[in-house]
């Protein structure tokens, strides 16, 4: 008798966040290769495939689509080296054969547009009720991308799918909630309302010396094939304050605030019709100002390839949010992202009259400024100790050489 392998979530992928089935790949009775992909699982963060153990077909689903799940939980049975028409009857519960019938058009491979699919890709296809042969992809290869299915059914069109629970009523456009904002909502809220008690702190920074610095070396970056952005000036700029006031690199527990000795700054970033996610600089200290812009690029370019790994969300003890590439001048209060103690909220850079003082006089002139903010959880730090981060910062941004 073929041997019957558990097939769990890994703890490594998912540590730390919050994880819930958001597809089945194959059905109960379909073969599948090791290391091929069974299972999309999503979190608050990224979507995870979890990959086929052995060779062998699937003979038990145990957590069904839209189940939450904890790392380590079984999902559901691989008989191991059994082939299609070898397998014996499977004991499938019955809440998860009707969940995961419709996430296949048949019990044979999938065909191969599907195959190629990144998991954001098929989530979409899935809500909106559209098929992968249906499309031609603008990607590398033929490859549909998610703007391809965003461009072909904008978010809240839908072709069928199951009525609402809740009308909408004439005249109102329907969104329902992914996962991802479902637990994105939550965890803003246990975080302003139950956690930790938010202040926020509003400076206004004056970046003639960044984008001095910046129009000298961008030349240079570009030969190099990477991008200098301003929010790599930011990020050093915040390990300068960090080291001034290292409690905002800390997190609070029952008996002691916890500093962190290493600065792993994340940045966050929005997903289009997804939400944020919050990919994390590894060691932002120990990088000089082209090893942090080398590493964002790289940061980046996954989140627009929606590449981005478990790994690369998880560890943070600063967060960046630069609201203002949306047009924001300022957002206060910023959320937390819990269990750090502390977010740098970046607003719009424009224009803007000053008074600069020169030979012993006052003159308005007209820069480049935007406000910063720095939103602490109050238990871990003060205000003075606040007000000190953000002049540290300024003073770093406006003297940049």
């Amino acid at each position: 008798m073929s041997e019957m392998i558990d097939v769990v979530l890994p703890v490594d992928q998912v540590e730390g966040s919050r994880s819930q089935v958001q597809r089945w790949l194959k059905a109960v009775g379909d073969a599948a290769k090791r290391h091929e992909p069974l299972v999309e699982i999503e979190t608050d963060k990224v979507t995870v495939e979890v990959p086929s153990p052995a060779d062998g077909v699937l003979a038990e689903i145990v957590a069904a689509e839209g189940t939450d799940v904890a790392p380590g939980a079984l999902l559901g049975r691989l008989r191991a080296g059994a082939t299609v028409s070898g397998a014996a009857s499977p004991a499938v519960a019955p809440k998860a054969v009707a969940s995961a019938a419709p996430a296949r058009t048949s019990r044979g491979a999938a065909s191969p547009a599907a195959a190629r699919l990144s998991p954001a890709v098929r989530r979409l296809l899935a809500e909106r009720g559209l098929r992968a042969e249906d499309f031609a992809g603008s990607g590398e290869g033929g490859r549909i991308t998610v703007e391809d299915v965003l461009a072909a059914a904008p978010t809240g069109a839908t072709s069928g799918g199951p009525a609402s629970a809740e009308a909408a009523g004439e005249g109102v456009q329907r969104i329902p909630h992914t996962p991802m904002r479902r637990r994105i909502a939550a965890h803003m809220v246990e975080s302003l309302l139950h956690t930790a008690p938010h202040v926020t702190t509003v400076f206004q920074a004056d970046l003639t010396a960044v984008l001095a610095d910046r129009e000298r070396r961008k030349s240079e970056f570009e030969r190099r094939g990477e991008s200098l952005t301003l929010t790599a000036y930011f990020v050093s700029a915040c390990v300068n304050a960090i080291r001034a006031v290292p409690e905002a690199n800390a997190r609070w527990t029952a008996d002691a605030v916890l500093v962190h000795d290493r600065i792993d700054i994340g940045i966050g970033t929005a997903l289009p019709g997804r939400g944020l996610v919050v990919p994390v600089i590894r060691d932002a200290g120990g990088l000089d100002l082209a090893g942090i812009a080398a590493a964002l690029g790289t940061l980046v370019q996954k989140a627009r390839d929606d590449a981005l790994a478990p790994v690369d969300l998880q560890g943070g003890t600063f967060t960046i949010s630069n609201h203002g590439v949306s047009g924001s001048l300022v957002a206060a209060p910023i959320v937390i992202n819990q269990p750090q103690s502390a977010i740098l909220g970046v607003g719009k850079l424009e224009k803007r009259a000053v008074v600069v003082s020169s030979g012993g006089r006052d003159q308005i002139e007209i820069r480049p400024c935007c406000y910063v903010t720095l939103t602490i959880d109050h238990r871990v730090l003060d205000g003075h100790q606040a007000n000190h981060f953000m002049q540290t910062l300024v003073e770093r941004l406006e003297h940049w050489n």
